[in-house]
C-alpha cells in the first residue's frame, strides 16, 4: 500500500515538473488591421497635418510647415 502511494506521488510530481518546463503559448493571434482600422488611422494622421498647417497659416510672419 506504501509503495503504491509513493509511485502515485511521484507520478503527480512529475506532471507538474513536465507542465511547469512547458512553455507558455501565446493567448492571442495577431491580426492584420482590417481596412476601416487602416482608413481611421489615414484620417487621424490627415487630420493632424490640417491642424499644423492651419496653425502656421494664423501666423503670418512664419511661412515653413515641419
Amino acid at each position: 500500500m506504501v509503495n503504491q502511494l509513493e509511485n502515485l506521488v511521484e507520478s503527480i510530481k512529475s506532471k507538474v515538473r513536465a507542465l511547469k518546463s512547458k512553455k507558455p503559448k501565446k493567448s492571442y493571434i495577431k491580426m492584420d488591421k482590417s481596412s476601416s482600422v487602416k482608413v481611421e488611422i489615414r484620417s487621424r494622421k490627415a487630420r493632424k497635418l490640417i491642424d499644423k498647417t492651419l496653425k502656421v497659416a494664423d501666423r503670418p510672419g512664419k511661412r515653413t510647415v515641419t
